[in-house]
């Protein structure tokens, strides 16, 4: 199973990104994916999560309203669109597959810094 993640860079504070997670080697349209993150000195926390049809999602208060998870089955990814970004969603962003198993992908840096 690999999950890769990809998108991620340095932003301006109000700008937007959106991070991409290309899964493979899983039942990608049995597994609710999330999105987490970790930022320098602090613990990982859940950003947001989607349920394996994409009929349901759910938010950390923090980033209710500026982003928004989505997935395509048929290619097999999942989607974070960052908007509104500010300093302290600087972060390594991590995907994550659960289902039958629960997977990790290596992450993706995210800078919000003018």
């Amino acid at each position: 199973v690999q999950l890769v993640e990809s998108g991620g860079g340095l932003v301006q504070p109000g700008g937007s990104l959106r991070l991409s997670c290309a899964a493979s080697g899983l039942a990608f349209s049995s597994y609710t994916m999330s999105w987490y993150r970790q930022a320098p000195g602090k613990e990982r926390e859940l950003v947001g999560a989607i349920t394996s049809s994409g009929g349901s999602t759910n938010y950390a208060d923090s980033v209710k309203g500026r982003f928004t998870i989505s997935r395509d089955n048929a290619k097999n990814t999942v989607y974070l669109l960052m908007n509104s970004l500010k300093p302290e969603d600087t972060a390594v962003y991590y995907c994550n597959a659960k289902g039958y198993g629960v997977y990790w992908g290596q992450g993706t840096r995210v800078t919000v810094s003018s």
